[in-house]
């Protein structure tokens, strides 16, 4: 459904403090090494429910949305801060903003298909907002749909939070939201990754070199079907990488049709860096419990030259990309060389780029998250999706309802999204823009 289509009016905002005052010796909150080199950007979650039925206004939700917020900043009370210098957060519980609004169309309009720039009207600031440094950590909206349809527009600062703690705080705002703030199946936050990765003396910002240039740009959708990636696993076997993982032969298409897209617009051939992040939880000796706060993310980088465009040399070079980093980087933060593998991953990144004629693509893997699953007292999700910024070359994949399929969220230049979205790979595997609808079970009142 198109932007013009569609009003979004904001009718309140206001702070949601923490239900309980934050004890004084737990005021500074310092920040972990891998927290400072997080992008400045928030992270967003939308969820949209169908459950309600016409006649609620949003005023019983919206009260047991703040309250159970409140509840849940007392337990992830840094979250309630602001950072202070680079390297700590103040938590003085100033709190996370709430906004809600009205939206004047139906929820199943929307879905039928869905616009991205209707989307970020969901949200409550733009991801790449400097305010993820400066002001609040966590920013919720609520979207009342003229059918009492729900959407939940959630921000957290990346500075402070990843993905996975990103996830932890999610549910455990749910629960406090369906059950009792007491419910011993709440899992409670850990507090010490500046332990184990203790903060540095650094910049505010990180390097240059790492960050993807804004243009004019474009965002579409894809939608693969389970027997699509199974086709394309199959596809993609080799020597090499006898069992591809859904998320490999998905990322490695949709590169591959990037890729081409861009030898397109140019006179010489490229070399192409894809980056991925990966949860260092589970890849620490020992594990870290996925309940550690903060951002355990590191990031490799997979590389492509005009001779290694299949699918099948694509899906080697991420796996190869993933290896490496466990071989070069995870065993020195095993060994207490935290500081040097961080810094050796962002020169080494630094130095690709600086090379010229390199064009450099971010993919971020929230497949196999729990989202589908919050219920905040009203039933599941219908639909969950991840906003994009407006940031070049950047695509978030993540599971379709039935946790078969892929949802891919993909943003290149105009130039480039020109032939992407002709692609006839791409459109082989892949249903472009959608109706959410179509990925849903049938639904009585939307």
């Amino acid at each position: 459904m198109a932007i013009d289509q569609v009003n979004v009016e904001i009718v309140a905002r206001e702070v949601i403090r923490p239900s309980s005052p934050t004890l004084n010796h737990l005021r500074k909150f310092n920040l972990s090494l891998l927290d400072q080199l997080a992008p400045v950007s928030y992270e967003p979650l939308v969820l949209l429910y169908s459950n309600f039925q016409q006649q609620l206004t949003g005023t019983h939700e919206s009260q047991r949305l703040k309250r159970s917020l409140s509840e849940t900043l007392t337990r992830f009370y840094p979250l309630a801060g602001r950072i202070k210098d680079g390297a700590s957060i103040e938590c003085n519980d100033l709190g996370a903003v709430f906004v809600e609004s009205r939206v004047s169309c139906l929820l199943s309009k929307f879905l039928e298909k869905p616009d991205v720039e209707v989307i970020r009207k969901f949200i409550p600031v733009e991801t790449e907002s400097p305010e993820a440094l400066t002001g609040s950590l966590v920013l919720v909206q609520a979207n009342f749909f003229a059918c009492g349809g729900l959407a939940i527009g959630v921000c957290i600062s990346h500075k402070a939070a990843d993905p996975v703690t990103f996830s932890t705080f999610i549910k455990a705002w749910a629960a406090a939201a369906f059950r009792s703030v007491d419910d011993s199946s709440t899992v409670l936050p850990l507090f010490n990754a500046s332990s184990l990765f203790p903060p540095q003396n650094l910049p505010l910002t990180r390097p240059a070199a790492v960050e993807l240039m804004n243009d004019k740009c474009v965002t579409k959708r894809l939608v693969f079907d389970a027997s699509e990636i199974a086709a394309l696993q199959a596809k993609a076997v080799s020597e090499s990488v006898t069992c591809p993982t859904r998320v490999e032969a998905v990322t490695a298409l949709i590169w591959k049709c990037a890729m081409n897209a861009s030898r397109s617009n140019s006179e010489h051939l490229r070399y192409s860096i894809l980056s991925q992040s990966v949860n260092l939880r589970k890849r620490m000796a020992p594990p870290l419990p996925e309940n550690t706060f903060g951002n355990l993310v590191g990031y490799f980088a997979s590389c492509a030259t005009e001779c290694e465009i299949e699918l099948q040399s694509l899906v080697g070079q991420l796996r190869k990309g993933l290896r490496d980093f466990g071989e070069n980087y995870v065993e020195k933060l095993g060994e207490d060389k935290a500081f040097m593998a961080v810094c050796e991953s962002f020169q080494g990144a630094g130095s690709m780029l600086q090379e010229g004629n390199v064009d450099f693509y971010a993919s971020t893997d929230f497949c196999r998250f729990p989202f589908y699953g919050i219920d905040f007292g009203w039933g599941k999700p219908t639909w969950v999706t991840i906003p994009t910024g407006a940031n070049k070359n950047v695509t978030t994949i993540m599971d379709t309802r039935d946790g078969e399929g892929v949802e891919a969220w993909v943003t290149l230049t105009e130039e480039a999204m020109a032939f992407f979205e002709r692609d006839r790979e791409l459109l082989a595997a892949a249903s472009l823009d959608p109706s959410a609808l179509d990925l849903i079970m049938p639904m009585s009142s939307l």
